[in-house]
């Protein structure tokens, strides 16, 4: 079986809600970094490109009709280079790596350019058609911007509650107070500040042509747990009658636009792409787990990462986990039972945002090259994912595996 590299990562930053990016459609976004990974590989002849595959959570919006075709047309390349386009919501861009990782091993490729893109200011509201024609009562228009709309009836409630009452279940689940939470928040903020800072990030991001967006919006260094913990909760309110509410805007990741992406070959793809590898997939792993605990689904995706690659916990040095809410992260880890600080060493999507479908290759990217920094060799990406699943995939640093023999 051919192994499957990592050879390159790169992302735009992350801009807010309707601010730094709002004014870029998300096929835009997905073009500027397929744009941008051709410039960044010196010897590519793009038609040594074998596939484009780009994760998309909305699909309903400007991102329509295969954005991965899309951004491939917008990009200038070939229109014989095919492109498709995977949604898994939070995961979709994992996916598309995965889904990537295993054409290079079977050999159907050697060298296929994932990511994915994500406009949530831009997602559209919908509204549904009409059972009979000329309905006389009013409709209303859904959002698409986050989560369940336009519910199946046969679903059980218990499964279609919000994301965030969902997060407050699983925290009173797992014991995860709220003082963990605005810590593990405001640690987010003050480590992404310092990775921007000491310019970690300058190779791993690309400015959007017509923005003024240099690194990820979102995040405030002066974020302290103290400050965090004069919020008031959104989900659970002593306004509505509920007891107990410990999640708030600061200790969720922000509504965000992005794009990320990166180049996964063959052996043979070092020398298509006049690049070394960063690291080789090692493992991937997906589970499911009861919709309303979605946040828990990176547990056992990971393990089973983990097995696939043939390791254990004591061996993995870093640790990329989306934190789509802080409660939900620190579940997590302490299923793990892991040194809270290999994960995230970076900050994470509390502070920087998470645009979904970007999110997954954006942790690829940092992964590889915290890797890179620390010479540590194994690492994992992982993600929770809305309706109840995970995805994880497993890092082997190829510098130090080489080191090591």
């Amino acid at each position: 079986m051919n192994q499957a590299y990592l050879y390159d990562a790169v992302r735009t930053p992350f801009g807010k809600f309707g601010s730094g990016l709002a004014g870029i459609r998300p096929d835009d976004l997905a073009a500027h970094v397929v744009r941008e990974s051709v410039a960044r590989a010196p010897k590519l002849e793009v038609e040594r490109i074998d596939e484009v595959v780009f994760g998309n959570a909305n699909g309903a919006g400007e991102e329509n009709r295969n954005l991965a075709r899309m951004a491939t047309l917008l990009a200038g390349l070939p229109t014989s280079i095919p492109g498709t386009t995977v949604n898994r919501l939070c995961g979709s861009s994992l996916d598309a790596a995965i889904i990537a990782s295993r054409q290079i091993n079977v050999g159907d490729a050697d060298l296929v350019l994932v990511g994915g893109a994500e406009s949530m200011s831009r997602a559209p509201w919908v509204l549904p058609k009409t059972e009979r024609p000329y309905p006389a009562g009013d409709l209303a228009l859904s959002s698409s911007t986050l989560g369940w709309r336009l519910v199946n009836p046969a679903m059980p409630g218990e499964w279609t509650v919000s994301l965030g009452e969902a997060t407050e279940q699983l925290r009173a689940k797992h014991g995860i107070t709220r003082e963990r939470q605005d810590q593990f928040a405001a640690n987010s903020h003050r480590l992404a500040d310092a990775a921007w800072t000491s310019g970690f990030y300058d190779n791993l991001t690309t400015v959007v042509p017509g923005t003024e967006l240099l690194r990820d919006e979102g995040i405030r260094p002066g974020s302290t747990a103290e400050k965090l913990a004069g919020l008031k909760t959104v989900f659970r309110t002593e306004s509505d009658g509920s007891e107990g509410g410990t999640v708030t805007a600061a200790n969720a990741s922000p509504l965000s636009d992005g794009a990320s992406a990166a180049w996964l070959g063959s052996e043979a793809a070092a020398g298509i792409l006049g690049l070394d590898p960063l690291a080789r997939i090692a493992g991937r792993g997906a589970s499911g787990v009861d919709p309303q605990f979605f946040g828990y689904g990176p547990v056992e995706a990971a393990n089973r990462a983990l097995a696939k690659a043939g390791i254990g916990w004591d061996q993995v040095g870093a640790v990329e986990l989306n934190e789509a809410f802080a409660a939900q992260s620190l579940a997590c880890i302490d299923a793990w039972d892991i040194d809270p600080e290999i994960v995230n060493q970076h900050g994470g999507a509390i502070a920087m945002g998470h645009p979904l479908g970007a999110s997954g290759t954006r942790l690829l990217g940092t992964l590889a090259h915290s890797l890179q920094a620390s010479g540590e060799r194994w690492g994992v990406a992982a993600i929770c994912i809305g309706v109840g699943q995970g995805l994880a995939v497993v890092l082997e640093n190829v510098t130090s595996s080489e080191k090591q023999g």
